[in-house]
């Protein structure tokens, strides 16, 4: 985010609905970070949660075990080597082979504290700091220390105290609920002021043009809950490599191999 103010003399405040455990939100939500440094204003990412597999494990397994269970050695390592090409090519490192699927509940509560505590920004720094810890360094997202760890590092005081207590778990689950009730049934989701949600990681691009859109937007609107989704078959090939997430999930693949909700 810059210094300058927008035509409407605040940050625009943009909404993301994702999941830690999904490469194509840590890739999305790189992409608008790079958006808000060629729109030149201010911008906000919030984050909030969505649960791919709400009842996915709460102990940590590697992925690439998982995956090739799910899918077979040979197609976990064409899934999984694609997206870090992609994401090498955009300045995203995955490491597949140190990832660990878990839960990522208490990471969302973490999130949803951070925003409480600290403001946009400073969630915006922890979201990174935890899919770097996900993807690149193999933490486990379901783990007090590392949670904390990452919080340290973005700034985030009180990290260990919050997650030991029951804070913020009713308020996490009802706005898990929230997002797939107002009809989020893929992450990324990007709501930007007045506008129709992107979702499936759009590229910088388009980011960027609905920063610009927004810029433009009279005082007094707000971001407007998503009452659908994109065409599934606009969407991404893969929108979540976290095999916990898709088996516990009820899918269906259409001729791309998208998921969507059955």
């Amino acid at each position: 985010m810059t210094s300058e103010t927008t035509a409407i003399g605040r940050p625009i405040r943009v909404e993301v609905y994702a999941d830690l455990a999904c490469p194509w939100c840590r890739l999305g939500t790189h992409r608008f970070h790079r958006a808000v440094e060629e729109f030149g204003g201010a911008a906000e990412l919030v984050h909030l949660p969505y649960q791919l597999a709400a009842d996915a494990p709460q102990e940590a397994r590697p992925l690439m075990e998982a995956m090739t269970e799910m899918f077979g050695r040979e197609q976990a390592a064409l899934m999984t080597s694609g997206m870090t090409e992609l994401g090498a090519k955009e300045g995203v490192e995955y490491r597949f082979d140190r990832a660990v699927a878990v839960n990522t509940f208490a990471a969302h509560r973490l999130l949803w504290f951070a925003l409480r505590e600290h403001g946009a920004g400073t969630q915006a720094t922890l979201a990174t700091a935890l899919y770097e810890s996900h993807f690149r360094d193999g933490g486990d997202l379901g783990d007090h220390a590392v949670l904390s760890d990452a919080a340290a590092r973005a700034g985030v005081q009180g990290a260990g105290e919050f997650l030991a207590s029951a804070e913020g778990v009713t308020e996490v689950r009802e706005q898990v609920a929230a997002a797939r009730a107002s009809g989020i049934t893929a992450v990324p989701t990007f709501v930007f002021p007045g506008a129709e949600p992107l979702s499936g990681s759009p590229d910088t691009a388009t980011l960027l043009a609905a920063l610009r859109r927004s810029s433009s937007m009279s005082p007094g609107h707000e971001p407007r809950p998503a009452a659908t989704a994109l065409d599934p078959a606009a969407r991404p090939a893969v929108e979540s490599l976290d095999p916990v997430s898709r088996s516990a999930a009820t899918t269906r693949t259409g001729s791309r191999g998208s998921r969507e909700e059955a």
